[in-house]
């Protein structure tokens, strides 16, 4: 029985033999396309079906060798985190940071030793001496007062009833 007898025919992808052929199409070479197209279309299906066999097939031996979904996670990362660590890209960045590392910690170092130098000429500066000074003066006069009220106040405490 030929198709044409029936009218035009549409195929799967929507073009109509007889009918609505684009430009520079002859109706012979839609329907060898048309047919190209089923048997690729017959392959795809068929390769989607011994792929989920052979991942049925792939399940059941992990299942059989006790590798579950977690360990195999585990393994992935594992293995991508080496090769993260073995990428140029990570190497550089731990060198670069490496080196910024020494160099705050040679900043810090240099810093602490000119504060420290500071602190040191200001203690030896004479208005540092005289504000010393009158905290010294200040300290002797406030433990005086203090020491005194404490000579009393261990009499007092002595005294019979």
């Amino acid at each position: 029985m030929d198709s044409s007898e029936h009218g035009p025919s549409v195929s799967s992808t929507g073009v109509a033999s007889g009918g609505n052929l684009p430009p520079g199409l002859t109706e012979e070479e839609a329907e060898e396309m048309q047919v190209e197209l089923t048997k690729v279309d017959d392959e795809i299906q068929t390769l989607r079906q011994v792929l989920v066999a052979k991942e049925r097939h792939a399940a059941e031996l992990k299942r059989r060798l006790g590798i579950s979904p977690i360990s195999e996670i585990k393994q992935n990362l594992t293995k991508g985190w080496h090769e993260v660590q073995c990428s140029n890209a990570y190497k550089r960045t731990q060198e670069t940071l490496s080196q910024a590392g020494q160099m705050t910690s040679a900043a810090f170092s240099s810093m602490g030793s000119a504060i420290r130098n500071q602190f040191g000429e200001m203690r030896n500066s004479p208005s540092f001496k005289t504000f010393e000074d009158k905290v010294e003066n200040m300290k002797y006069k406030v433990m005086g007062q203090s020491n005194e009220e404490t000579d009393r106040s261990h009499t007092s405490n002595n005294a019979p009833f």
